[in-house]
Parts: structure tokens; sequence; C-alpha cells
């Protein structure tokens, strides 16, 4: 013996690493259970889940032993607006991690999503079990979709209760003047996680794509992100204000329609249609690359 497992033996020790195998033959609800499994048992997971979750933690403590109160105008939006209803923290939690915190983790899982699979050899006995390539793709996409969800959600959750504990929680003045309970501005924080959701699956369909590229799931994540600061330098170059409507980070910060009275559902509907649109182009190409790529030999 030369102390390398045979494919059989192989086979057996990845069955109880990977997660659509276990539900190969069953149907695409039991799959998708399976895969999300298989993302919250990675300590990666939720070591990312946890970082995000310090970040509101964490302005939420700096502006509480802070000596010289938050003037309008200072730090990011909403950061003012803390001290005097601790919901916003919340908010102000999304704004900073928008711009980097979030497309990295959402990057990072969806670099792994084929990548990891392939550089582990797990991905030939999916394929072998057999398991349709687009339905692995839907099952590998509804994943990243659910860890957008988690994330957001974290942070949303984080905040609210760290703000509930540090500072007062009363009715909330909505940037048309009206003001609001504090239930309804809960519910308000979860509205704008949902968008903050959403506007993330478009980089997600991308970094699946990316992810039929290499078997090196290292790479997927890091090109991943690379897209996403990309985006966002474009983004911020006057001279391209032509491409800036078709850029997938164009409606990331547009959450503030959601925080008046009426809501004005127009950037939300926008960004739906936008990421839309990526997650049908690139997942189109993710398709057309996996459906011919050879993983079985």
């Amino acid at each position: 013996m030369d102390g390398r497992s045979t494919p059989t033996t192989a086979k057996a020790e990845d069955a109880g690493r990977t997660g659509p195998a276990a539900g190969a033959g069953g149907s695409g609800w039991s799959m998708w259970a399976s895969e999300l499994t298989l993302l919250l048992r990675r300590r990666r997971t939720w070591a990312m889940l946890v970082a995000l979750a310090a970040i509101p933690v964490l302005i939420a403590v700096v502006v509480r032993v802070s000596a010289d109160p938050v003037q309008p105008g200072q730090g990011p939006p909403f950061l003012d607006r803390v001290t005097q209803n601790g919901l916003f923290v919340s908010i102000t939690a999304l704004v900073v991690t928008i711009p980097l915190f979030l497309p990295l983790t959402v990057g990072v899982v969806a670099g792994d999503a084929v990548a990891g699979e392939a550089g582990l050899g797990t991905l030939r006995y999916l394929l072998l079990a057999p398991v349709r390539r687009g339905r692995l793709l839907l099952i590998k996409f509804a994943g990243i979709a659910m860890f957008c969800v988690l994330a957001t959600a974290v942070i949303v959750t984080a905040g609210s209760v760290i703000g509930a504990l540090l500072f007062p929680v009363g009715p909330v003045p909505l940037l048309s003047g009206d003001t609001i309970g504090a239930w309804e501005a809960l519910g308000r924080a979860l509205l704008v996680g949902a968008f903050v959701s959403v506007s993330m699956l478009g980089l997600g369909a991308v970094g699946l794509f990316i992810s039929t590229l290499t078997v090196v799931p290292v790479g997927a994540m890091a090109a991943t992100v690379v897209v996403a600061i990309v985006m966002q330098v474009l983004g911020a170059l006057d001279q391209l204000a032509w491409l800036h409507p078709w850029l997938l980070n164009y409606y990331w910060m547009d959450f503030a329609d959601l925080l008046r009275q009426p809501i004005a559902w127009g950037s939300f509907v926008d960004s739906a249609l936008l990421q839309t649109g990526y997650v049908a182009v690139f997942g189109a190409l993710a398709y057309g690359r996996f459906a011919t790529k050879d993983v079985l030999s």
C-alpha cells in the first residue's frame, strides 16, 4: 500500500463532505437542504457571519463610549442618528459593509461553489450520482442566494440587538420627515436587508460562473472579489457615466427610498431587474461552461 486512497475509498470519504451528493437521487428540496447544511457546517461560513455581526457591535460600542457626539455629516450616513435611536445601528452597519465586507463574503461563497467541489474531487461523484448539471448549478446558486440572505440578516439582527441594549429605542424619524413606531421601523430595517440581499445576487451569479472556470477555489474567490472592486472603481469615474446604470453595484446604496413615507419602490424594482439580468446572463454562461466541462476523467 502506498497510502493513497483508491477511487472507492475517496468516494466514501467525500460523501460526508459534499452536500448535494447526499440527496442526488432525491427531490430538488432535499438537494437544496443538503447544500445549505454543507454551507452551514463550514467553519469558514460561521467565521464570516461572526465577522459581519461584529461590525454593528463595533460601531455601537465606539459611538457609545465616545466622549464627543457624532455630528451630522460625520462618518457614514445615519451614524449621527444612532445615539437618538438604536435601530439606526443596523442601517449604519449595512452602509459600512456594502462596499467591501459583504461582496468579500459573497465572493468567497460563490467562488467556492463549483471550484471547491472540483478541487476536492467530489464534483465527479456528484455528476455520476447522477445529477443533471443544470440542476446542480441551480442548487449551488440557491445556496449562494441563501448566504446573501443570512449575511444581511446577521447584520440587521446584531445591529438591532446591540442598538437596543446601548441606546434608546422609540419612534423613528424617516427621511421624509414622518415618524413611525419602533416595530414598524424594525420592519423597515428588514426590508432594507432584503434590498441588500437582492443586490448581491448578481455578484453571486458572476462568482458562480467564475467558479466553473477553475478547480482552484481560492482563485475563483479572489477573481469574484476583484470583479466587485472593479465595478465600484468604474462607478466612481464620471467619465463612464453612460456605463454606470449597467454596473451590478449601481443600486447597492439606493435603499434610502425604503426609509420614506410612503415607501418609494422604484429603486428596489430597478435593482431587482438589474440583478435578474446579471443572474440570467452569467447563469447562462455558467451553464454553457459547466455543461461541456470534463470533470469525469
